[in-house]
């Protein structure tokens, strides 16, 4: 497969990656053994870079990729976690309901000061039993996830404290690149303004249909020289599934206006005798600032049905039709957006 350079790093990630939140049991279940089979079906499809979180599962994620990863030849794949949340054992059975099935007996703490970003990434070694991390994500930083009036004391945190612990960790080797991994285009705006990224993990914001990021923070990124790494290209299913009844974008029931954009979608998709969903996986690679497209599954059925439907390229032609029918998202006022 195909790679593409991390920022101005020399860090190089295959062009689809795979994302570990459905590792962690997000929404169903997902036993060990189907785990590391979904993880050997991304390897054998020619993925070599694996993201994962302390959230995913409340650590359970990080155990899986880890026992997967430990088997692999040093220096053969790219790996990548994330910081802002500890955790911190509860008694079982009272795990708070995030919505994954399963997790491991742990609740989570906000912290993204210096502190905060030394102790998780000491925990996620231990979690992953590695003794390498290439990537680390500062996760959910930003309105979107916090609310204007928390958020502004999480961010406070980060850019007083938490951006001088990921700078040494950088300086130091421990890591090769360091970013954002978030849902919303105004925190990165407002981080990049006073912080230098090598990446930013950004979900359902720069995708076929949500548009979001195109005006600022493409451009931002092209002067900085700032890689994106496109996640949720499928906005929460529907460009997966189409306008179907239970179809979700953004997390959330898809409302009138988007099921009948994503409908006009999916019949120029079918007008080109292609899927809705391969056009929403080779969107992003079409901009060089993309460094890769990430997929998450657990099942390993799903991950090579979308690798397949990923590899014949579309004519360019067939993007500029859907063109009319994209989105941004609305702005995110004072509240968190996603609770």
């Amino acid at each position: 497969m195909e790679t593409r350079r991390i920022g101005k790093t020399g860090l190089e990630v295959t062009e689809i990656s795979y994302g570990a939140a459905p590792l962690g049991g997000l929404y169903r279940a997902c036993p060990r053994d189907q785990a590391m089979e979904t993880l050997q079906a991304a390897w054998d499809s020619g993925i070599r870079y694996f993201d994962v979180a302390p959230w995913y599962g409340l650590g359970l994620a990080e155990r899986r990729v880890g026992d997967f990863l430990r088997d692999q030849a040093d220096g053969a794949y790219v790996l990548s976690t994330k910081v802002g949340r500890l955790l911190r054992p509860v008694p079982t059975g009272m795990v708070p309901d995030y919505s994954y099935v399963d997790p491991l007996s742990f609740d989570a703490d906000y912290d993204y000061s210096y502190d905060g970003i030394m102790r998780s990434v000491e925990f996620s070694y231990a979690r992953l039993g590695l003794n390498r991390i290439d990537i680390l994500y500062v996760h959910d930083i930003g309105v979107y996830t916090h609310g204007a009036a928390k958020n502004a004391v999480y961010q406070k945190q980060l850019l007083d404290s938490g951006v001088k612990a990921l700078e040494e960790l950088k300086s130091s080797g421990a890591i090769s690149a360091f970013g954002l991994g978030v849902n919303e285009v105004p925190v990165c705006l407002e981080v990049m303004r006073n912080a230098d990224l090598d990446c930013i993990l950004l979900a359902g914001r720069y995708t076929l249909l949500d548009r979001s990021a195109v005006e600022e923070l493409l451009p931002l990124c092209r002067q900085k020289g700032t890689s994106l790494v496109v996640g949720g290209v499928f906005n929460s299913g529907i460009l997966a599934t189409g306008p179907v009844p239970g179809s979700h974008f953004d997390y959330m029931p898809a409302s009138e206006d988007v099921l009948a954009k994503v409908g006009a979608m999916e019949a120029i998709a079918k007008r080109h005798g292609v899927p809705l969903a391969a056009a929403a996986m080779q969107f992003p690679l079409r901009d060089p600032i993309v460094a890769s497209v990430l997929i998450g599954t657990a099942k390993p059925s799903s991950l090579t049905r979308n690798m397949e439907i990923v590899a014949p390229p579309l004519a360019d032609g067939i993007f500029a039709e859907f063109e009319p029918y994209t989105l941004t998202a609305p702005p995110l006022g004072t509240e968190a957006v996603r609770v």
